[in-house]
């Protein structure tokens, strides 16, 4: 015990020759609170980041679920083989955001892939065994009567590699996804630990994304691809989807800057997110939310959530646009720019209401950006 409370001594005090330790008693105690509080501080983010990531970072879990149905024959699909019997699904390294979305790079058939399963919905399946499987795409409804399971399949699949500016489907196992690898994400996902991301405020989100993101004329083609990403949701030959989380996560883009969605969890169907909506119980607007920013008005005389959204897609990604363009935005653009924006985001109502409004604004927007990049090299 002599030689614990020496080598304490010698280490929190031998910095403090003898005769200044007898001028300065009260800088002694000071020393140690200090050291201790660093301690504690530095114990205590050490914990919270590795309870976070194991709390975010799942893969494990998720294929042992994934591969259990399988073998008891709950579940199929593509990879399943692959992933369970044959172990040619490599999981590297771990990308999610949330912990019931488990998102991870991977190598699968000497390609790079993106790893996708719903760990909350397989869970949900394994420990109800005899429930009716679960859709393994949340993207349409219930298929018609006469309609196979295989030609529904077919459908589902056939939309999601006819989006161009979505991740191409590659596979799948039940709630689990590979789809095409994007080379880069956005500007936090090669930056920030998945752990670290929610603790960041907005401001030093923008400082990291002009420090660390692409070039200002790389984010205009980029921005160009995501307003015609838009144009498809609203246009598209399959009717028309909602963006229900609008955030930069999503923005990922190719090596040669081309956007691509990075994740279709949170595009849904117009029809589906008026029937979660209408008629659900509220007592303000914040209770009418489907996902995360599909927003409908609360009726608050019958307190029932209406089906019509407060703010088309459009809107949305236009407000995101706002932070990812306007800093580092040449200055004979700024101004010009910012008022597009602004008008863009004051759109309401459902688009096929003010239909032309919306094009109008989307065009004058793409035009914009186009005319500033289009005779130089980022074109």
């Amino acid at each position: 015990m002599r030689r614990l409370r020496r080598l304490v001594h010698l280490v929190l005090l031998c910095p403090f020759s003898k005769g200044l330790q007898g001028r300065l008693p009260g800088l002694r105690v000071k020393y140690v609170l200090l050291v201790w509080l660093g301690i504690f501080v530095g114990s205590w983010m050490v914990y919270v980041h590795y309870s976070s990531y194991s709390e975010l970072c799942r893969g494990h879990v998720c294929q042992v679920v994934i591969c259990d149905q399988y073998q008891k024959g709950i579940i199929s699909g593509s990879v399943c083989q692959d992933l369970c019997e044959l172990q040619k699904v490599e999981w590297r390294t771990c990308l999610s955001s949330a912990p019931g979305q488990q998102v991870y790079s991977g190598l699968w058939q000497d390609k790079e892939v993106t790893i996708k399963c719903g760990i909350e919905e397989a869970l949900n399946s394994k420990a109800w065994p005899d429930a009716v499987p679960r859709r393994e795409l949340v993207l349409f409804d219930k298929p018609t009567r006469g309609t196979s399971i295989k030609e529904f399949r077919e459908m589902t699949l056939s939309f999601l590699k006819e989006k161009e500016h979505a991740s191409r489907l590659l596979g799948y196992c039940g709630d689990l996804y590979l789809t095409e690898s994007i080379p880069h994400g956005s500007w936090h996902g090669a930056v920030l630990l998945p752990a670290l991301r929610p603790l960041l405020p907005s401001v030093l989100h923008r400082a990291l994304q002009q420090w660390f993101g692409p070039a200002w004329p790389w984010r205009a083609k980029i921005a160009i691809g995501l307003l015609e990403f838009v144009e498809e949701l609203f246009h598209g030959s399959y009717g028309t989807f909602y963006m229900c989380e609008t955030t930069l996560a999503n923005v990922g883009y190719t090596a040669t800057y081309d956007f691509k969605m990075a994740d279709l969890q949170q595009v849904a169907p117009e029809a589906t997110v008026r029937r979660f909506l209408q008629g659900r119980h509220c007592e303000q607007s914040s209770d009418c939310i489907y996902g995360r920013d599909c927003r409908a008005p609360c009726d608050k005389l019958m307190r029932q959530c209406k089906g019509d959204l407060i703010q088309p897609n459009l809107a949305k990604v236009c407000e995101l646009l706002r932070d990812y363009l306007l800093p580092g935005a040449p200055a004979d653009l700024y101004e010009e720019l910012g008022k597009q924006l602004r008008t863009c985001t004051t759109l309401s109502g459902l688009a096929s209401q003010v239909e032309a409004h919306h094009s109008l604004v989307l065009s004058h927007l793409k035009t914009l950006l186009w005319r500033e990049i289009s005779n130089t090299n980022y074109s």
